[in-house]
């Protein structure tokens, strides 16, 4: 018989540990524009049309500027990941620290963002030392999700499997690479359909404790876990 094993949670940051909707998604679109208009020579329009068109068609605007214009990401995140007043723009759940506590198991951010703006959220928020990791767009190698690239990358540093994990985020696209990958998933949206790559759907991350039962991991193996091999 499988015995249970403890869970390891990969979070998403923006719109999953933090409401980045209100503050932080606007300015950064803002950023972004200026950044595409300033560097590639283009109008307003334009550079929001490429904005939009590169976030739709690979998860994330900097792997198209990556792959079309050459950018280079490190110079891309340090002048639109800037934020003068970080901790005003940041809204969290009252609670968020205590439930994070009280969750069984591992625990890791895995998000698009720079690792300055992730430690600088996590901070701010005191949730800093409720993570073993952090796996930022830099240390998956600009493989953002929701390609399957970057999910190896963290599951082969980690030595897991993909069974072993519980994908807790707000995109549906970055869960269904998680799902190809045998994670378990939580959605938190405000919808009422529920896709077949979500396990379970919440309308807010507070929920997830009385969620435990129906997340449960099984170890099929004394090692617990080892970097797939597809």
């Amino acid at each position: 018989m499988l015995k249970a094993a403890s869970p390891v949670w990969l979070f998403d940051l923006d719109n999953t540990l933090h409401n980045a909707s209100r503050h932080i998604f606007p300015h950064l679109h803002r950023s972004m524009v200026t950044y595409i208009r300033d560097h590639l020579n283009v109008d307003e329009h334009d550079a929001t049309r490429l904005r939009e068109d590169y976030w739709q068609r690979y998860g994330a605007t900097l792997l198209g500027l990556m792959r079309h214009h050459g950018t280079d990401p490190h110079h891309f995140l340090r002048h639109t990941h800037q934020f003068p007043d970080l901790e005003r723009m940041l809204v969290f759940e009252r609670g968020l620290r205590a439930m994070l506590r009280r969750l069984p198991g591992r625990k890791i951010v895995f998000s698009n963002a720079p690792l300055r703006y992730s430690e600088a959220v996590l901070e701010i928020g005191g949730i800093g030392d409720c993570f073993e990791a952090i796996y930022s767009v830099e240390r998956i190698r600009f493989q953002p999700k929701p390609a399957i690239g970057g999910f190896r990358h963290l599951l082969c540093s980690e030595r897991l499997a993909g069974h072993r994990c519980i994908m807790v985020e707000d995109s549906l696209s970055n869960l269904r690479t998680a799902k190809r990958l045998g994670m378990q998933t939580v959605w938190l949206s405000r919808s009422t359909r529920q896709p077949a790559c979500v396990d379970i759907r919440l309308l807010s991350i507070l929920d997830l404790p009385r969620h435990l039962r129906r997340l449960r991991t099984q170890d099929p193996s004394p090692s617990g876990g080892a970097c797939p091999s597809t």
